[in-house]
């Protein structure tokens, strides 16, 4: 099915809205907290429903290595298996090409499991047949991602065969009798080369998907560079379908995107954040460990009472995460994760109010820094 984007307000490029799959609606602009192997550390399906969070992002790499499709397929698919009544979007493993240096060739990639060491092959086609049996309501096209700061040939190249892959993996999607109830995203490449960006996306739309994701970006690039290929993405984008900036979550890159017209995100920061005793706050971003913390009988945040870390201090809260407490984690997790998930709706309520521009400048102000 395909994904239907519905605009609700807009001012200038940053729009609010809904997309629209199978498994029911999503608002837009939204964060995706990311289960890499079907659950985000630290919490489960339960927590992520009482924060509100409406997406899950899986990851197809990790889930075929273990458990395998084949107990993912026989437990009744990915849903069911978490436990999980709402979105799933299972990315299909560019990112590994760029994190696990891949062995790519014109028919796929070639991974070593981070299990066993055992090798892996994935093609386009292939990617299509596992999203399906793992049962994801938004599937990713396979493709080849880089680091920001590699040669202009090989963007060039990477583009290329990406495209390549994307309309082999469209083929297959279009064959399969799971389209009819997944939508397929396909996914512009090209590092902070503009005219390979546009490129990119111009195939891309040529080949025609459900929606368009961005990838590629904020893997080390400068920021400046950064937005200036994701604008030339973007203006090649079809603008009545849902758009995605993959691997993005602070609240300046969020809000900049969104900006530019982005409506989804995913992004492991402010998980990985919580386990290194950061903590996300309307005041900008700070370090639960320092010693100012130790005899704060402060909440995480005081201008967020809905915080479902509210009823601990912040001295309770370090003494928790000095002692490696795994309690720290979980409740700093849930914590960042809601107070993003917060913040996504006060974009979503700043565009709908005409507030979005100075939304955007008491952002930087708090968070240009962090």
């Amino acid at each position: 099915m395909r994904a239907i984007f519905q605009l609700e307000a807009k001012q200038g490029n940053a729009r609010s809205g809904f997309v629209t799959t199978s498994c029911g609606n999503v608002e837009t602009p939204c964060f995706m907290p990311v289960g890499t192997r079907g659950a985000v550390r630290h919490l489960d399906s339960s927590d992520l429903e009482s924060l509100g969070a409406k997406v899950l992002l899986a990851n197809m790499y990790h889930l075929m290595l273990r458990p395998g499709v084949d107990v993912i397929a026989k437990l009744g698919g990915v849903h069911a298996f978490i436990g999980w009544s709402k979105q799933v979007l299972t990315d299909s493993g560019g990112y590994q090409i760029f994190s696990l240096k891949a062995d790519v060739d014109d028919d796929g990639a070639t991974f070593r499991s981070v299990y066993d060491g055992s090798k892996i092959h994935v093609t386009p086609e292939n990617a299509v047949d596992i999203q399906a049996q793992i049962g994801a309501d938004i599937t990713m096209v396979l493709d080849v991602c880089l680091a920001g700061n590699m040669p202009r040939l090989a963007h060039q190249d990477a583009m290329l065969r990406t495209s390549v892959w994307a309309q082999r993996a469209r083929e297959a999607f279009l064959r399969h009798e799971s389209s009819e109830k997944q939508s397929q995203f396909g996914i512009v490449q090209g590092g902070p080369y503009t005219d390979i960006r546009m490129e990119s996306a111009e195939r891309t739309v040529d080949i025609g998907f459900d929606g368009y994701a961005v990838g590629g970006l904020s893997v080390g690039e400068d920021k400046n560079l950064m937005f200036d290929a994701l604008e030339a993405t973007l203006n090649s984008l079809p603008k009545d379908m849902p758009r995605y900036f993959m691997g993005l979550g602070d609240p300046v890159g969020i809000i900049e995107s969104v900006a530019r017209g982005v409506d989804m995100f995913d992004c492991v920061l402010p998980t990985r954040l919580a386990r290194h005793g950061a903590v996300l706050s309307d005041a900008g971003r700070y370090n639960l460990e320092k010693a100012c913390n130790i005899y704060s009988d402060q909440p995480l945040d005081p201008n967020f009472p809905e915080s479902p870390a509210n009823r601990w201090s912040r001295g309770y809260l370090r003494h928790l995460l000095i002692t490696k407490e795994p309690t720290a984690a979980r409740i700093l997790t849930l914590h960042n994760l809601a107070w993003l998930l917060r913040f996504m709706k006060q974009i979503r309520e700043a565009l709908q109010d005409g507030t979005f521009q100075q939304m955007r400048t008491n952002v930087h102000q708090i968070w240009g820094s962090s």
